[in-house]
């Protein structure tokens, strides 16, 4: 039985060591926390094949200059001597062109639909109400002519890309929104969408997981590999060395530290994002998101998650309440009818998800290495291509055909 060490133990993680032990591989998981409180935990909990269009896009250069002079914008970059962030945001701003955009798309929207599926396939094998699969579409909702024109433009696009989109009125929001006092100009609805809470998935996953029989390492921190050639023998971690015939690096914000100690080039830093619960009354029934605000709303029964924002740092973990602030501030101008208390400091979630520079993420083998594989810097869609990502890591590690192209997320791509 072949030795699969995976390091990183979110959600891309824990759905790759599914599919390995579904495959009859030997799985053991290092991370480097806990697990219990990752991006994987505090995220939005959307899986959405409408978000097609990478974070690197011209529309993102242009609103960025105007958001990092707000202190409660939904865009920010960290102002600070340090090369790292310097060579990643000249690498964003090359990479933010139409014709990059335009590349994309395909590559997005096919890991997107796949991973899509793959989930409706888990939730249907796996009938249990801590996976709470819900397919509710979501709402992308604005208040502003220029937002209208954005995101009316957008919905053409993805139908073009063959994603169903209903361009909606005040009137046809509010129908399928009735509760809340819905005060918007209008929204585009994609029906195709779905959600979950990803704490509960996140939990899920770990107890079925060691139940199959995968060694879970909790505080492992990655010091460094033993090599042989031009194949990884070991894992060398502050909790021991772990013997592996395959390494899979998931590692989140961290894979392009640990990257570079096996001499691979993967640029990577900490996009910084905030949520917070309360109780849902009066109860929003879909997930949205605001569009000028970047803010995310997802219903969890009786309680629903806010969450947005995007500070690029390279290591800076610190809550920055007038971010939290400009997430608050925005609900009640899209829900009239819903007050939602400020949170208190330490009910506030904050993460870095995992950012590259040309908003790709990266998936597949190194031409570095025989034996090593990575799957990380999906941004903020982690737990949407989680499932895909994993699968389509177990195909490479089999030297089976790829379900759907990713050549676009080489992780030599930088090298």
């Amino acid at each position: 039985m072949s030795r699969v060490t995976i390091v990183g133990g979110g959600i891309i993680g824990l759905f790759t060591a599914y599919y390995l032990v579904e495959e009859g591989f030997e799985v053991t998981i290092l991370d480097k926390g806990d697990m219990a409180n990752s991006c994987s935990i505090g995220n939005a909990g959307m899986i959405v094949p409408s978000h097609i269009v990478p974070l690197a896009s011209p529309g993102i250069i242009a609103k960025g200059m105007k958001w990092m002079l707000s202190s409660t914008s939904p865009f920010y970059i960290h102002p600070k001597l340090d090369l790292r962030l310097a060579q990643w945001c000249l690498l964003f701003y090359k990479a933010a062109t139409k014709k990059h955009v335009e590349y994309s798309i395909p590559y997005l929207k096919n890991l997107s639909l796949y991973s899509r599926s793959l989930y409706g396939e888990f939730a249907g094998q796996h009938n249990s109400p801590e996976v709470g699969f819900q397919e509710k579409g979501l709402l992308m909702l604005y208040k502003t002519e220029e937002a209208a024109h954005e995101e009316v433009e957008f919905a053409h696009l993805a139908r073009r890309h063959g994603l169903e989109t209903e361009i909606l009125s005040p009137d046809e929001v509010k129908q399928l929104e009735p509760h809340a006092g819905m005060d918007v100009r209008g929204g585009v609805f994609f029906p195709g969408d779905a959600h979950l809470n990803p704490a509960q998935l996140h939990a899920y996953l770990i107890k079925h997981l060691e139940k199959k029989g995968v060694k879970i390492v909790r505080h492992a921190e990655v010091l460094d590999f033993a090599t042989s050639g031009r194949s990884v023998t070991s894992v060398i971690t502050d909790k021991g060395e772990f013997a592996s015939d395959q390494v899979i690096i998931a590692a989140g914000n961290w894979a392009g530290e640990v990257a570079r100690k096996l001499k691979i080039n993967m640029p990577m830093l900490g996009g910084k994002g905030y949520s917070f619960l309360t109780k849902n009354s009066p109860a929003i029934q879909r997930p949205a998101i605001l569009t000028e605000a970047r803010v995310a709303v997802t219903p969890f029964g009786d309680q629903i998650r806010f969450g947005g924002t995007m500070e690029i740092t390279n290591d800076n973990t610190s809550i920055n309440l007038n971010r939290v602030k400009g997430i608050h501030n925005s609900i009640s101008k899209y829900y009239g009818g819903f007050k939602a208390d400020f949170p208190e400091k330490g009910k506030i979630w904050s993460g870095l998800r995992p950012c590259s520079p040309d908003g790709l993420p990266y998936i597949g083998a190194t031409s570095r290495w025989n034996n090593v594989l990575f799957g990380t810097g999906h941004s903020m869609m982690g737990l949407s291509l989680a499932p895909a990502t994993g699968k389509l890591l177990t195909e490479e590690l089999m030297s089976r055909k790829s379900s759907v192209a990713i050549d676009a997320f080489s992780p030599d791509r930088y090298s």
